[in-house]
């Protein structure tokens, strides 16, 4: 007796039937909360929406960021979660390309450059940054001459800067430069005419703040202007997300979803890869 109703437990036991849905949900939530942790701790992708960034960063450039270099704060969690205190542990380095809140415009993220860390005087005269009371180097270069696409056309051209390639096809062409920060940091910069952020007042960066600024240097709401001016000003530490490393993917935009082979001629593959 006792060895048959053992067989019939066991049989039971075995040809009880799974539940699907409550496996396929304990999977998605697995799945959910290891994006989670990867995304607000360690790594996150970023797509470039502007030409502020210009010459390094185009637009439909895809990046990832590094979300240990700086620290962790509420700005790390998607939607900028309320779940974590400010926990900031080293500076970022002058030069560094790094996506951040910015601040005074909602959950906005943004990518710029660090110009100046805490302590550092900045202002802009004649269109030469002077960090520190000292003149930045600055290089001319060859000109930065880009083919008109979907991601880049006369609208976004500069009037004036707009030419007929050897190609027959047209492009933008604008003024280059090199410069190099003391910490012996090098990257490339545009220079399309004189503007007034050509010529600034003196900043002086706060404590825990730092100075950010576009490479594209006359096409770039940065901390040279208020928010009031549609600037960001000084940038807090906490509102730091990660750095950029390297960019994934590229497209120039003449893609179309229903044309598969676009995907392939539309991408950048010369873009992909590239460090900072």
């Amino acid at each position: 007796m006792d060895t048959a109703s053992t067989a019939e437990s066991t049989e039971t036991v075995e040809t009880k039937p799974k539940n699907e849905w409550l496996d396929l949900g304990k999977f998605l939530i697995k799945l959910v909360l290891i994006v989670f942790v990867i995304r607000s701790f360690i790594f996150s992708p970023f797509s470039i929406p502007s030409e502020s960034m210009m010459p390094r960063l185009l637009i439909g450039d895809y990046l990832f960021i590094t979300k240990w270099n700086y620290g962790y704060s509420r700005h790390s969690l998607p939607w900028s979660l309320p779940l974590l205190p400010n926990m900031h542990w080293s500076d970022p380095a002058r030069g560094d390309v790094v996506v951040f809140k910015a601040p005074g415009h909602g959950d906005e993220d943004w990518i710029k450059r660090v110009i100046g860390l805490p302590g550092d005087t900045i202002q802009m005269r004649g269109g030469q940054l002077i960090l520190n009371g000292t003149p930045v180097p600055k290089e001319k270069v060859a000109d930065f001459v880009l083919p008109f696409t979907g991601n880049y056309d006369a609208n976004n051209c500069p009037p004036g800067h707009e030419e007929v390639g050897a190609d027959g096809h047209p492009v933008c062409r604008i003024a280059k430069f090199r410069e190099t920060l003391p910490n012996g940091k090098s990257y490339e910069v545009l220079d399309i005419d004189t503007r007034p952020a050509d010529d600034t007042i003196l900043y002086t960066v706060p404590a825990g703040h730092v100075f950010m600024m576009g490479d594209n240097r006359d096409n770039s709401a940065d901390s040279r202007f208020t928010q009031a001016e549609n600037g960001i000003s000084f940038v807090p530490m906490e509102n730091l997300e990660g750095k950029a490393v390297f960019t994934f993917w590229s497209t120039d935009g003449d893609a179309n979803w229903f044309l598969p082979w676009t995907w392939f001629t539309a991408a950048r593959w010369n873009r992909m890869g590239e460090g900072f």
